[in-house]
C-alpha cells in the first residue's frame, strides 16, 4: 500500500514543488486512490484512505469555515488534501493549515501547475501493480501450503516454508513455552531465543493471531482455542504486514492439520527429539544442532552423555502388538527419566526405543542407568544396551552407537537386562564390524557348504556343528542340547567334516566355525517379529 510520503515523492508531483505545510505526522498514511474535486462538500463522498487533488477554487473563505471542511476529511480519515496555488490562492490560508496541523491530516501546497490527471494515473498504476503483487505473494502461499498439505509434509517441512516465506526466525514452541522446533532468520537467532520460556509467558494471547511490538513477535495460535497445543512465532521488528500474517496463520493451520491425523499426543515432541537423534547419529555436531538439543531439553555441555537401546522381547507379540510393545516403552521411559529428573531425548528407530541421556560430571552413571532401565522393565520385559559415557560432543554418536552394538550382540535367548560392551566380548566385536562385507563374506564362506547340504538333504549338519562349538568341552552334552544320541550326534559330525573338508576337532578350524555361527547369529537378530 503507498502512503502519502511516496506519492510526494512520485515524479509528478516531486516536479510540482509540492511542500507539507501541515500533517507532518500523518506522511506514512495509507492512500487507497486519489480523486481530483473542486466540490466544498466532498467529504461524504470519499472513502478511508482517499487522497485528495484541488485548487481550492470552491473551498470556503472565512476561517470556521475551512476548519469545518478539514475535519470533515478527517472524520472520514481522508488520506490527506493536496492543494495546486495559484488560482485561488498564492499561500493557503492560515485558518486551513492551523486545523490540518490539529488534526494531524497532511496538507500539501503545490506551487508549480501539475496535470492531476498524470497524478491520479501514476498513483493508480502503482496502487494497481502492489495490489498485483500482493496477490502474486497472496497465490505463492497458498500454492506452497496446498502442496505441502497434499504431500502430508511434516512439521520439519512446514516450518522450513514458513521461514522460507518470511525470511526471518521462525520458532514452534509447546503450550508450555518450550522451543520444540525453530528455524534461524538471516541473523544470528542467539538473542532470539535466550531466556525464551519467560519471555514467552509475557505474551497473552486473546486473538488467534497477536503481534507483540516489545518483543517483536508475530504470535500464532496452533490448533483450535479449547485444543490448542502450541503457538507459532515469526520474528517481526515492525509492524507484520498481511501476507506476513497470511504466512504464519497458514503455517499454523498445516501444524494444526498435520497434528489432528497424528495419532500419538506427544508427536511433534518426538519427532524432534528422532531428528536430533539421527543427526547426532550421522553429522558432526554443530553448534547450530547443539542448541537445538539445548532447547529441546538435553544439556550437552559440560555433562557425561550416555547412549541407550531398549529393545523389547518381540517373541510373542503379533504384527500388531509389536507396534504396541514399543509405544509402551517409550512411554515407560520418558515416565522414567522424567521422575529421575534425567534430560534425555527419546525416540524410536526401527522398532528399537533410542535414548540419549545427559548427566552432571560427578553422578555415578552407571547407578543410574540401571536404575532406569530397572523403571522400564516393570512394565515390558526388554534387552538393555548401554554405551560408553563420554564427554565431548563430538563422541555422542560413538556411545549412541554402542549402546545398539550392543543389543544387536545380546543371544536370543539371554535374560532380560542391562548389558555394556564389556558385557558381550566376541559378540559385541562382531557386532561393531557386522557392517564390513568382509565380515559376510567370511560367514558364507564358512557355513554355505553346510546350509546348502542341510537344504538339499534335510539333514540338519549345520545344527551339530553350532552345539559342537557351543560345548566345546562335552560332546555328549552337545548330543543332549540337540536331544541326539550320541552315535547319531557323532555321526553327524563326521558327515559335516566330509561336507566342509576339515577337521572338526582342530583348535582352528573350530574356532572359525564358531566366529561365523556367531556372526551371523548377530547379524540375523533379534528382530521384531522374528523368533
Amino acid at each position: 500500500m503507498l502512503t502519502v510520503g511516496e506519492v510526494l515523492a512520485m515524479p509528478p508531483l516531486r516536479g510540482a514543488r509540492a511542500r507539507v505545510v501541515a500533517g507532518a505526522s500523518g506522511l506514512d498514511r495509507p492512500v487507497r486512490w486519489v480523486h481530483t474535486t473542486e466540490l466544498a462538500d466532498i467529504a461524504p463522498l470519499l472513502r478511508a484512505g482517499d487522497l485528495l487533488l484541488s485548487t481550492g477554487i470552491a473551498m470556503p473563505d472565512g476561517g470556521p469555515e475551512l476548519e469545518a471542511y478539514a475535519a470533515s476529511l478527517a472524520g472520514t480519515a481522508a488520506a490527506g488534501l493536496v492543494v495546486e496555488l495559484g488560482r485561488r490562492w498564492t499561500e493557503l490560508p492560515q485558518a486551513l493549515v492551523a486545523a490540518c496541523e490539529d488534526l494531524g491530516l497532511p496538507l500539501v501546497a503545490l506551487h508549480r501547475e501539475v496535470r492531476f490527471a498524470a497524478v491520479a494515473q501514476a498513483v493508480g498504476e502503482r496502487i494497481v501493480d502492489r495490489q498485483v503483487a500482493e496477490l502474486r505473494e497472496a497465490q505463492r502461499v497458498h500454492e506452497t501450503f496446498t502442496e505441502l498439505g497434499i504431500a502430508e509434509a511434516g512439521p520439519s517441512e512446514i516450518l522450513d516454508a514458513v521461514q522460507r516465506l518470511a525470511g526471518t526466525a521462525v520458532v514452534l514452541e509447546s503450550e508450555e513455552h518450550q522451543v520444540l522446533d525453530y528455524r534461524p532468520g538471516p541473523r544470528d537467532a542467539d538473542g532470539f531465543l535466550t531466556d525464551w520460556a519467560a519471555r514467552s509467558r509475557e505474551v497473552p494471547q486473546e486473538d488467534r493471531t497477536t503481534w507483540e511490538e516489545s518483543h517483536g513477535w508475530l504470535v500464532t495460535r496452533v490448533g483450535r482455542r479449547d485444543r490448542r497445543w502450541g503457538r507459532l512465532v515469526v520474528h517481526s521488528a515492525d509492524e507484520p504486514s498481511e501476507r506476513l500474517v497470511a504466512v504464519a496463520e497458514r503455517g499454523a493451520a498445516a501444524l494444526a492439520l498435520h497434528r489432528l491425523h497424528d495419532r500419538q499426543r506427544d508427536g511433534a515432541v518426538r519427532r524432534t527429539h528422532h531428528e536430533l537423534v539421527l543427526r547426532l547419529l550421522t553429522e558432526a555436531p554443530s553448534p547450530d544442532l547443539l542448541r537445538r538439543c539445548e532447547l529441546a531439553g538435553l544439556p550437552t555441555s559440560d555433562r557425561q552423555l550416555v547412549g541407550v537401546t531398549l529393545r523389547p522381547r518381540f517373541e510373542d507379540a503379533g504384527p500388531g502388538s509389536a507396534a504396541a510393545l514399543v509405544e509402551d516403552v517409550i512411554a515407560a521411559t520418558v515416565h522414567a527419566t522424567h521422575e529421575l529428573r534425567v534430560p534425555a531425548l527419546v525416540c524410536e528407530m526401527e522398532r528399537d526405543v533410542r535414548v540419549l541421556l545427559s548427566f552432571p560430571p560427578s553422578t555415578r552413571v552407571r547407578t543410574v542407568v540401571d536404575d532406569l532401565a530397572a523403571r522400564v522393565r516393570r512394565h515390558q520385559p526388554l534387552v538393555v544396551g548401554v554405551g560408553r559415557p563420554v564427554g565431548r560432543a563430538a563422541a555422542i554418536d560413538r556411545t549412541l552407537r554402542e549402546a545398539q552394538q550392543v543389543v544387536r550382540s545380546v543371544p536370543g535367548g539371554a535374560a532380560d537386562g542391562v548389558h555394556r560392551l564389556e558385557d558381550v566380548h566376541l559378540r559385541g566385536l562382531l557386532a561393531m564390524i557386522g557392517d564390513d562385507d568382509r565380515l559376510r563374506l567370511f560367514v558364507d564362506r564358512e557355513l554355505d557348504p553346510l546350509r546348502e547340504h542341510d537344504e538339499r538333504t534335510g539333514s540338519r549338519l549345520l545344527d551339530a556343528v553350532r552345539a559342537l562349538v557351543t560345548h566345546p568341552t562335552s560332546k555328549s552334552d552337545a548330543a543332549a542340547s540337540l536331544h541326539l544320541s550320541r552315535p547319531v550326534f557323532y555321526d553327524r559330525l563326521a558327515k559335516a567334516s566330509r561336507v566342509l573338508g576339515a577337521d572338526l576337532d582342530h583348535p582352528d578350524v573350530r574356532v572359525s566355525l564358531h566366529v561365523a555361527l556367531l556372526a551371523d547369529e548377530v547379524e540375523a537378530g533379534p528382530r521384531p517379529g522374528r523368533t
